[in-house]
């Protein structure tokens, strides 16, 4: 096996109301959340993706099914720390995590340090090893009209044992 990796991530969640909006892990203000079994946390979930793939571990769905009540609105940081524990039994560290958010609204600069932050305790890297950035689809697509949300993310990693 080689000992560096890459893995891509992709995740997409209705938006809804009467759920809180958690990205990154922060509450974000908002008159509506994402819908899903955990806490639908879309730029965590494509985190994960991404370190799943690169491990070759599948996906998020084989490792944490919506069918098992288990997961129902756990903290999408909480199943992060187990896929970095997963990583972890395979003799497998994360160098870097770079994801992208794709909503229309709310604006989410402000919240951007505290979901990298986030991210990184969670994976026990350093905060330099996790990026974080957002865009809009100018108003095209389900994005764009604000019917929901979408991430990207790409992971590196590293084979150490």
């Amino acid at each position: 096996m080689s000992r560096i990796r890459v893995g891509h991530g992709y995740d997409v969640h209705r938006l809804i109301a009467g759920r809180p909006l958690i990205l990154g892990g922060v509450e974000i203000p908002y008159a509506q959340g994402l819908e899903g079994h955990s806490d639908a946390d879309v730029l965590v979930h494509a985190v994960m993706d991404a370190l799943a793939g690169a491990a070759g571990l599948g996906d998020i769905g084989r490792l944490f099914p919506d069918t098992d009540p288990a997961y129902a609105g756990i903290s999408s940081l909480e199943l992060l720390r187990r896929v970095k524990a997963l990583l972890a039994e395979k003799g497998i560290e994360v160098v870097n995590v770079d994801m992208t958010l794709i909503a229309q609204a709310p604006k989410i600069s402000p919240y951007v340090e505290e979901m990298a932050e986030n991210i990184a305790a969670a994976l026990d890297i350093g905060r330099g090893q996790v990026n974080v950035k957002a865009t809009t689809e100018e108003c095209l697509g389900f994005t764009g009209d604000g019917s929901g949300m979408s991430a990207h993310a790409v992971a590196l990693v590293e084979h150490v044992e």
